[in-house]
């Protein structure tokens, strides 16, 4: 057990009675635990697993006001985006980036009733979206905007430009319309920093992955129990107000912690989203920078751009019945893979491409709509009365975590009678603070003042934004702040300081969360085996369980990611010609 573990739980055996407890720690659930804690409550967010390990970990990547909503109508959701969009650009620089992103159109009204196809009551899909409905769809995109935005306005090319900008793309295409949204390069760090953010400035507050809210095994219906699920050990909390988070499983947690059987009807249900990364260097290329977002054939919006030296494509949207974790299947993967076809007809893109997949699905509101993509992506509070009240999350989407976590937190300080204290609108997240206009700037004051490559300086910014010169500074103070393998930037002294201080308990959590090696297809045998080996040094693990370590996270990436250990082992062998 972590020392970060440790001290959490010593809070709770010294003081177990919180405000509000949290249950769900994905991005809503970390938002809101954040948005309560600094409006002076203590407060207790309880995740099963890790951190940011569910939904929030299988996002598209973009932080968007959802050009695809004003179709559906939802034009407040559309604003609420765009305004929350802007606003992480300004707060998490580090993370957060523009996106040009590029519609290639191949028709010139069809799709042109789509939006009023909605408002009288049609479910099905959309037909195509022609040069006219996107027209007037970016349009009323800018305008919502408006002056505020630090994003360029929309702009339209002909044929003859768009090929001169992108020559692979489909001689089909009569023009296209560029507009610019934004990405998240570490969507799963953004979650802990917000962790971090609070640990600081409310102490008193404590954030738990792992563990798991029950009801107190006795007649008083207010008592509850926290259980460690790494020990069995258990500690008795009590609350005044309770905050379901849990994303797709909000249901599922109802009924196990609701007071009376009428508060565990459906409130959710789910839709499937899927996404491939992909090693193509043609494909990378002829992106040129840009995120295309485009149809399939079914009319479903696709996207692909650039992602961490690869490309990110997706997505699907298949709805569930059942909630539980996913894979990106076959017929899923054909599907994005046809649909990069439909784009780029000349460049071949193969299964051998794909180093990563993920999947997971959306929490979406109830719906009885036969085309999932009509579902709305907006979100509500639902209060459930009972001993201790309870305030379910349902819905919402990365990009809107804050907003969704500010009406949370109105709607539980009025249950208290409290008033609200601090506003997060333009409060910075993590390594966003104090962030220069230009994060060159950054990398050089750390090569002047730490004596380290532009390389390592550029890693050390790009993914910890002004937090690096924390980290770089305890790197250097302990020992091995060489690269773990060859044609690596992370090094053992980092892997110890992430054990140390962001609330890692697992081989997994560094792998998949705390680092983008996989997800980047960086992960090796070797890899895993080096970083195991520290870990269980450092947290004076078994044989056995270093063993058990290093082999969850073999079956968590061929169950769930597509990458088999002969894959790995390939790379490695790869790796090491290329580094000899």
């Amino acid at each position: 057990m972590s020392a970060q573990r440790q001290t959490s739980f010593q809070k709770i055996t010294e003081n177990g009675a919180f405000d509000v407890v949290v249950i769900g720690g994905g991005i809503n659930g970390l938002g809101v635990y954040r948005e309560l804690s600094l409006q002076g409550l203590r407060v207790l967010l309880v995740e099963r697993n890790d951190f940011c390990s569910g939904c929030s970990a299988a996002p598209s990547r973009m932080i968007h006001g959802g050009l695809r909503y004003l179709e559906n109508g939802e034009v407040d959701l559309v604003r609420e985006s765009l305004a929350e969009r802007d606003a992480l650009l300004a707060n998490a620089p580090h993370m957060v980036r523009p996106l040009p992103t590029t519609i290639p159109i191949t028709s010139w009204f069809s799709g042109l009733f789509n939006s009023a196809a909605t408002f009288i009551g049609k479910t099905g899909k959309p037909s195509n979206r022609g040069v006219l409905p996107v027209k007037i769809g970016l349009a009323l995109y800018d305008r919502i905007t408006g002056k505020r935005s630090a994003l360029p306005r929309h702009q339209f090319r002909g044929a003859s430009a768009t090929l001169k900008t992108w020559p692979r793309l489909t001689r089909k295409l009569l023009c296209s319309a560029t507009y610019h949204d934004a990405w998240i390069s570490y969507p799963e760090r953004l979650g802990v920093e917000l962790i971090l953010d609070t640990a600081q400035e409310v102490p008193t507050s404590v954030a738990l992955n792992y563990s798991e809210l029950l009801p107190a095994n006795t007649d008083v219906a207010d008592a509850f129990e926290v259980e460690d699920r790494e020990t069995g050990a258990r500690y008795a909390v009590s609350t005044r107000v309770l905050v379901n988070a849990s994303g797709a499983w909000l249901d599922q947690v109802n009924a196990q912690i609701a007071p009376t059987k009428e508060a565990v009807k459906p409130l959710v249900s789910g839709t499937k989203g899927s996404h491939l990364i992909i090693n193509n260097g043609d494909l990378f290329e002829a992106l040129n920078g840009h995120m295309l977002y485009f149809e399939n054939t079914d009319g479903r919006v696709c996207i692909v751009f650039p992602y961490l030296g690869n490309v990110l494509a997706g997505s699907t949207d298949i709805r569930v019945q059942h909630v539980a974790r996913t894979r990106c299947s076959k017929d899923e993967r054909d599907y994005i893979l046809g649909s990069l076809q439909l784009i780029f007809p000349d460049i071949l893109i193969n299964r051998d491409n794909i180093v990563f997949s993920f999947s997971g699905i959306r929490p979406l509101p109830i719906s009885d709509h036969d085309f999932t993509g009509r579902i709305s992506r907006n979100h509500k509070v639902h209060r459930i009365d009972g001993p201790v009240p309870q305030f379910c999350m349902i819905g919402g989407k990365w990009t809107t975590f804050r907003a969704f976590s500010e009406q949370t937190t109105d709607a539980v300080l009025q249950e208290l009678g409290l008033a609200r204290l601090k506003d997060t609108k333009q409060l910075p997240i993590g390594g966003g603070k104090d962030f220069p206009n230009e994060a060159d700037v950054l990398a050089t004051r750390l090569m002047e003042d730490f004596g380290i490559s532009r390389q390592r300086a550029d890693y050390l910014t790009d993914v910890y934004g002004t937090r690096a010169r924390l980290v770089i500074g305890a790197c250097q103070q302990g020992s091995n702040d060489e690269p773990l393998v060859s044609g690596l930037n992370l090094t053992a002294a980092e892997i110890i300081w992430l054990v140390e201080n962001e609330h890692v308990e697992h081989l997994a959590d560094l792998i998949f969360r705390r680092t983008s090696l996989a997800i980047a297809g960086h992960v090796t045998t070797t890899v895993i085996e080096e970083i195991a080996a520290i870990m269980a040094t450092h947290l004076n693990w078994s044989p056995q369980r270093l063993e058990q370590e290093g082999q969850f996270v073999l079956d968590d990436l061929r169950d769930y990611h597509g990458v088999s250990l002969e894959d790995l082992r390939h790379r490695a062998i790869t790796r090491s010609k290329e580094c000899a």
